[in-house]
């Protein structure tokens, strides 16, 4: 038995990736539209109505109108944009959150795909709130430096065009500070409210970091850093794709700086501690077009459809 599969939006940054995944499985049959029918909404619904699974790699409010178009109650919809993060009746596609979400995961057939930055975000400090030693109430900041890639097509036009000297150097955006993901870093760690978030891009094409500073003494009493990094360990004993680094990881530093870009090209998060005597930085590094987007995706498919989660990964 194979899977059918189709890609709404395949031509963007995080489709393409999950139809290169996906081409190379014999257990999927993807489900291609004409390219002169992307926008006919008949061809559009009844695609994703074949499809056992439909991935959405939409705009926000095109993928609000594509699940509209569905009626197959058997067709699992896995949607990559921020329109159901934290909305009831989803299930959030990061199967490492909680001991019960695989089982959520399996059971749904609407699944939300995290945001990059928010999935590093969440794996950093969920088990730290769950197990009381970052308060729910704790006023928490983060920073995320990121790959041009994320700003999909046109920044990617943009970078790879050259020519512009703002280009060469890290760029801090979202001043606003209200980025789009800040909504499910706090439904989906705990906190009762959303962390003062700042995101960067960098002058390269993937990779990113998220980095939580914390002040031991803002902390549930008596917290270590030895407590924190014993936390991430035990929640994510086990798991295949999150790697928790030694305390104060010596070879992470060993030139003295901090590589953004060692998991990409995988489905690995790795998740660090590093300390002083009262301070201590939670970070987690991803590949934010493979565990920060369509791997997660894929990752997600897989558990739904029970076969083994990192196949094709």
């Amino acid at each position: 038995m194979t899977t059918k599969v189709f890609v709404d939006g395949h031509e963007g940054t995080t489709g393409l990736r999950i139809h290169e995944y996906l081409a190379q499985r014999a257990d999927i049959e993807l489900l291609v539209i004409d390219s002169d029918k992307r926008k006919d909404s008949a061809e559009r619904a009844r695609l994703l109505n074949a499809a056992d699974v439909a991935f959405l790699c939409l705009p926000d409010a095109a993928a609000k109108e594509a699940v509209a178009l569905i009626d197959n109650p058997n067709t699992c919809v896995i949607d990559a944009s921020t329109a159901h993060r934290t909305q009831a009746g989803w299930a959030f596609g990061l199967p490492e959150l909680a001991s019960d979400q695989r089982a959520k995961l399996r059971a749904s057939k609407r699944i939300a795909n995290p945001g990059c930055h928010a999935s590093a975000f969440i794996l950093a400090l969920r088990p730290l709130v769950d197990a009381g030693l970052v308060p729910a109430d704790a006023r928490i900041s983060a920073n995320s430096i990121t790959g041009y890639s994320g700003g999909g097509k046109s920044m990617i036009a943009q970078y790879e065009a050259g020519g512009d000297a703002k280009l060469l150097s890290p760029r801090p955006y979202a001043l606003t500070l209200t980025h789009k993901h800040q909504p499910e870093m706090a439904a989906h760690t705990g906190l009762t409210s959303p962390p003062l978030f700042q995101p960067i891009v960098g002058p390269f094409y993937k990779g990113l970091a998220v980095s939580v500073p914390l002040h031991l003494a803002d902390l549930k009493p008596g917290t270590t850093p030895e407590l924190l990094h014993a936390a991430l360990a035990a929640r994510y004993s086990g798991e295949p794709f999150v790697r928790v680094m030694p305390l104060r990881d010596a070879d992470a530093l060993k030139d003295g700086f901090f590589d953004v870009q060692a998991c990409n090209d995988t489905n690995r998060v790795d998740v660090f501690v590093f300390a002083s005597e009262r301070h201590a930085m939670v970070m987690a590094r991803l590949d934010n077009l493979g565990k920060g987007a369509s791997g997660a995706a894929v990752q997600s498919m897989n558990v739904h459809l029970g076969v083994d989660e990192g196949l094709g990964l």
